[in-house]
């Protein structure tokens, strides 16, 4: 099962890679990486990708393709997650999402997540046929990025993916955005005329920073204002509408969830309700689901004490295992 630290350990306040430059952290942990740019059928936008296979022998256990959330990026805390899993045998991919990372694209602009979605999908078939094609698959997903992982389960189409996936793990994941952090009334109600009239308009005001509110402790908030790829504006109008929007969808098909999924989230998380992902955890037709809601427990688990770091991963670690191809091969 896990056997090795999260690598959030060895981070500072300035650098998710410690005191190391990112070449000597992939060799020090036997990580092999990689990234290109990919461009997106619908928007026509050059959109950055990554990946991380383990360096060592053994056969690979699975895939984990990765699904960032709203202002992150596949290069910063989600980065160490991958390399995390590269770690216990999994090959790893990313994408930044347009507008985010290193990708093309008005800063942090989700109008459509629709097309998210299809960059996704597009992306990870690509991987899967490239690197493991008969081996299971999984999506990791944080915050909205749940949202976006759902809706890539939830496609029946010539759109869904090529081949399903084995599961997916919902780290804090956006099945609702919490009362606490939305925007106060009478501004919500409002979002619709302003995401018309001046759709970019970044000026959509929380309840709080998303850092101060996401991340306990205080090194690793500063570690994600250190990142030069994080946006510190407001939420854009048509943005914030589309992410509601979306909350209110997945909420009307959550019956139809059948994936197996490992649900973990913060009992005090004020960004994505931990309300939601429990009735997402009733409701779902899966068969194989396991909800671990942690009290005390803020949005961004990885800004977690190293104890609670530790506990959480190693559950993730564990749940993907063992649905993965054995280690003997």
């Amino acid at each position: 099962m896990a056997k090795f630290k999260h690598p959030i350990a060895e981070a500072n306040e300035t650098s998710p890679f410690g005191t190391l430059s990112p070449d000597e952290f992939y060799a020090r942990h036997s990580v092999t990486h990689g990234s290109e740019f990919i461009t997106s059928k619908t928007q026509n936008l050059k959109l950055f990708t990554q990946r991380w296979t383990p360096q060592q022998s053994p056969p690979l256990r699975a895939v984990v393709c990765v699904v960032h959330g709203f202002t992150g990026e596949s290069s910063w805390f989600v980065q160490l997650t991958a390399v995390h899993l590269a770690k216990h045998g999994f090959a790893v991919c990313a994408i930044d999402h347009m507008g985010h990372g290193y990708s093309e694209g008005l800063i942090a602009h989700l109008p459509d997540l629709n097309a998210v979605v299809d960059d996704c999908i597009t992306f990870f078939d690509g991987f899967r046929e490239r690197y493991a094609p008969d081996l299971p698959a999984f999506l990791y997903s944080e915050s909205l990025g749940g949202a976006i992982a759902l809706l890539i389960s939830l496609r029946r189409d010539g759109t869904a993916p090529k081949r399903k996936f084995d599961g997916v793990v919902l780290n804090g994941a956006m099945c609702g955005i919490s009362d606490k952090f939305k925007p106060p009334w009478p501004l919500e109600h409002f979002l619709s005329i302003a995401a018309f009239l001046v759709p970019t308009w970044s000026v959509v005001p929380t309840r709080g920073s998303i850092p101060n509110v996401s991340f306990k402790v205080e090194w690793k908030r500063k570690l994600a204002l250190a990142s030069p790829r994080r946006p510190t504006i407001r939420p854009r109008a048509a943005t914030a509408q589309e992410l509601m929007r979306v909350s209110r969808e997945l909420q009307g098909k959550f019956g139809e969830v059948d994936i197996p999924f490992l649900i973990v989230h913060g009992g005090d998380d004020i960004v994505c309700d931990p309300a939601c992902a429990e009735e997402l955890y009733n409701r779902a037709a899966s068969k194989d689901k396991t909800l671990r809601i942690y009290p005390g427990m803020w949005h961004q688990l990885v800004g977690e004490p190293d104890e609670n770091v530790e506990l959480v991963f190693g559950e993730i670690v564990n749940w993907l295992l063992t649905r993965s191809k054995p280690a003997s091969g």
